[in-house]
């Protein structure tokens, strides 16, 4: 652990972890606003997310990074790319580990990485709400063994349990320095970006197993209106085959209309505004797979 001082500190940590580990859970908690978009299904996340914790003596600013994993497809193989950058720009790395459903194969392979780092790294083992205090222990045991920590803090981020232990650890290893951004500022991600996130997390909670992966948000238009009181957005959803299509519109149009009404309430929660969300959606055949489609859609 570093010592403790009186002078503000400011740094980046990543977040990382196996798919799943309940990054972007973590990072919505220390907001107290939802940035990143959650869902049981893995690999939600796809882009380095910026956000800002504002602490009575430190700034701490947050890159929440792609699952790292084993990769073989073009498109998860750039997510892990993206993942791996952003360690390397760091003050300090929080590896996250999902005590309730080891994975051994992803853990090894993160760990190797990250030790390639040269940086201070804290373990947070999340999910402690749904094990025995026992298996926490040997849990401590084990990994204190795998790595030398600057500290492990078994957490719950779903509850909050202990999170604020952890902050402090984080607190702790970063330089000495003043505030980077204002004190409102919650995180660097253009608002078109979260909404498109936001649309996303829907299609991904309301549709089967096959749709998620082959999902992607632009917003075509973002236009505030009434000065600041009705914000008027249109957003396409692709996807890769008709049959996709058809299951996000969904029978006489229900699902999508849910998709919208649903991403439509996040939203309005978000900016205090009310909104007028209209959604289409478009077929690009194999765009996962296409490296000119991933970089036009913004991956």
């Amino acid at each position: 652990m570093g010592k403790k001082t009186d002078k503000f500190k400011s740094g980046f940590v990543a977040i990382t972890g196996a798919p799943n580990a309940g990054k972007s859970t973590l990072l919505n908690r220390v907001l107290g606003e939802k940035i990143s978009i959650t869902s049981k299904k893995p690999q939600t996340t796809r882009n380095r997310i910026l956000g800002i914790t504002h602490r009575e003596k430190s700034q701490i600013m947050f890159i929440d990074t792609p699952g790292v994993h084993m990769a073989k497809a073009q498109f998860n193989i750039k997510m892990v790319e993206e993942a791996l950058t952003a360690i390397g720009d760091v003050d300090a790395i929080l590896i996250l580990v999902d005590v309730s459903k080891s994975d051994p194969v992803s853990e090894k392979f993160m760990v190797s990485k990250i030790i390639d780092q040269k940086k201070p790294v804290l373990l947070g083992l999340n999910k402690i709400d749904i094990i025995r205090k026992n298996e926490i222990l040997e849990l401590i045991d084990k990994w204190s063994k795998v790595y030398p920590f600057e500290a492990i803090i078994p957490i719950s981020a779903k509850h909050g349990t202990q999170v604020d232990d952890l902050l402090t650890a984080m607190e702790n290893l970063l330089p000495e320095g003043p505030p980077l951004f204002p004190e409102e500022m919650l995180t660097d991600m253009p608002m078109r970006f979260i909404v498109a996130e936001m649309i996303r997390e829907k299609v991904f909670r309301l549709t089967g197993q096959e749709v998620p992966y082959s999902t992607a948000v632009i917003v075509d238009d973002y236009k505030e209106k009434k000065k600041g009181s009705l914000v008027s957005i249109n957003a396409t959803i692709h996807v890769e085959r008709d049959s996709q299509k058809g299951i996000i519109i969904g029978k006489g149009g229900s699902k999508l209309k849910k998709i919208g009404e649903d991403a439509r309430m996040d939203i309005e929660r978000m900016i205090g505004a009310k909104v007028f969300l209209k959604l289409f959606v478009r077929v690009q055949k194999n765009w996962s797979s296409d490296t000119k489609a991933l970089r036009n859609l913004g991956y």
